[in-house]
């Protein structure tokens, strides 16, 4: 069973153009912040779960986190053929369209989501597909995520689908993408209170995250929930999702 667990969506200000190449992996070592991370005083709400398409709806479950440690950060690549069927069988004849920016393993498979495949069409549509082997799906439909379809303009940071889901006993999958504006030079995640940032995956104007987290032997544990942070080219944190978090809803 999935877990989505608590995530604040702001929205891009504009299509980011493509890339020429594709990002595939990531070290997964934590980063040093370069700002001094406050813990906020209180949780940030909930948002509303999206009428249609992407993004991420609360559990609406109020069970507090269980202690958990990040075990890995480390992606591995997926082969640019990979990524062809991948985006083949989760777009269908749409695939052509798009061209894959990041594609990457996690660190620990779940029984049906091992990756992600992020990709964008020249009209700066992004579209993320989760991987299972040489196959893709998407939690949402369409599986296309249009820019400001959903929730507004005049942000830094839009985000997809995220998710936890179990691992194996005592482990956790959680997975995530968006994408960025030009402002954004670097993205991190944080996880639950623990200051630690780990760096995301990116490239064309998208990122993608995913940690093996370990929730000990309680079977009912809920992993903790990833945060967003962006900083511009100087090192200067512009985002951050646990303080700032600020939600969208523009639904036609």
């Amino acid at each position: 069973m999935r877990i989505r667990p608590i995530m604040i969506i702001t929205a891009t200000a504009a299509a980011i153009a493509t890339a020429g190449g594709m990002a595939t992996a990531a070290t997964g070592t934590p980063t040093a912040t370069p700002t001094a991370q406050s813990k906020p005083a209180a949780a940030p709400a909930a948002p509303a779960a999206p009428a249609s398409g992407g993004g991420s709806a609360a559990t609406g479950a109020t069970a507090t986190p269980a202690a958990s440690t990040v075990t890995s950060t480390t992606t591995t690549p997926i082969d640019a053929g990979t990524v062809a069927g991948i985006l083949g069988s989760c777009l269908g004849s749409e695939a052509s369209q798009y061209q894959a920016v990041i594609g990457v393993r996690a660190p620990v498979a779940s029984s049906d989501t091992d990756g992600v495949v992020i990709a964008v069409d020249s009209a700066g549509q992004y579209v993320q597909c989760e991987s299972k082997g040489d196959k893709g799906t998407s939690m949402s439909s369409p599986a296309t995520f249009i820019n400001d379809r959903l929730w507004g303009t005049g942000h830094l940071v839009e985000f997809f689908d995220s998710f936890s889901t179990p691992a194996g006993a005592g482990q956790v999958l959680s997975l995530g993408a968006g994408h960025y504006t030009a402002d954004v030079a670097k993205v991190t995640i944080s996880y639950g209170d623990d200051a630690t940032e780990y760096p995301a995956v990116m490239a064309g104007g998208a990122f993608a995250y995913t940690a093996a987290i370990s929730t000990g032997s309680d079977a009912n544990a809920f992993p903790p929930a990833p945060y967003v942070h962006a900083y511009n080219a100087d090192g200067k944190e512009i985002y951050n999702q646990k303080t700032q978090p600020t939600v969208k809803n523009t639904h036609p």
